[in-house]
């Protein structure tokens, strides 16, 4: 590949995705230089609070492999002077990998300066170049052209051919469609509620609104500011929010969910 700056290319392993709050376990980064030579910069780290299992089952990373290795305070300084003014490149950085190691950079007092650095986004380019609706899906799972795309009829009918292929592809034919069903909703466990207005994190929930959004846990909120639950309770929120308010005034605060 060529250019004409050095390249990192960055790719960060953490506790969970909540930029303002995982920490990172893994880092990894290759230096892509001009004239074709790389470099190698992979380190662990214990992120000083426990892994949860569902992120082990997808890294292969558990607190036992991260117990003796440094925190990121001892690497801080090595992953800025490997990174010098090179430009970056990763997969969904902009959004995540970057605000999480910048985050981490400056809690350190360390200067991670952006402004003179091109990003290279892999997934944001993906998005652009490559379409991902309906008639690419049914082109990819069924192999054939979309021909009346965006008639209802035919973009439901074009979806029940692609859930089976999906079936096929990704199921079990014991269990036909229903071994779908668990895709993607383990990540749902982070949030308590289906309009994600309160999160897990570490063992304690949060909401993810207002002033005290990602700040003030559920436990601080009716230790401190029973007030503030109070009005959650007089405002347009789900029944399933105002049973565990109620609960958690009366002292009884939500548990979180078993991670299988």
């Amino acid at each position: 590949m060529k250019t004409s700056r050095p390249l990192v290319v960055l790719d960060l392993e953490t506790t969970g995705t909540w930029i303002e709050k995982d920490k990172i376990v893994e880092i990894g980064m290759v230096k892509h230089l001009s004239d074709g030579s790389t470099e190698i910069f992979v380190k662990r780290v214990n992120p000083g609070m426990p892994i949860p299992e569902a992120v082990s089952k997808i890294t292969g990373i558990r607190d036992e492999d991260v117990k003796n290795e440094p925190p990121f305070s001892e690497i801080a300084q090595e992953v800025v002077a490997f990174l010098g003014d090179c430009d970056i490149g990763g997969f969904n950085i902009e959004r995540f990998d970057i605000p999480v190691l910048e985050r981490e950079l400056i809690a350190m007092g360390l200067k991670f300066e952006l402004g003179n650095r091109v990003i290279y986004d892999a997934q944001k380019i993906y998005n652009v170049h490559e379409k991902r609706n309906l008639t690419a899906a049914y082109k990819f799972y069924c192999n054939k052209p979309l021909e009346n795309a965006h008639s209802a009829l035919d973009d439901a009918q074009a979806t029940l051919e692609i859930l089976s292929a999906q079936t096929d592809k990704y199921g079990s034919p014991e269990e036909g469609l229903q071994s779908l069903r668990g895709i993607d909703y383990e990540r749902s466990l982070d949030y308590f509620d289906k309009e994600r207005k309160f999160r897990w994190w570490n063992g304690r929930l949060y909401p993810m609104f207002g002033k005290h959004a990602r700040r003030t846990s559920i436990k601080e909120l009716q230790e401190k500011y029973p007030d503030y639950l109070q009005w959650i309770l007089s405002k347009d929120f789900s029944e399933e929010v105002k049973t565990m308010i109620k609960a958690a005034l009366a002292g009884n605060l939500p548990k979180p969910p078993k991670q299988s």
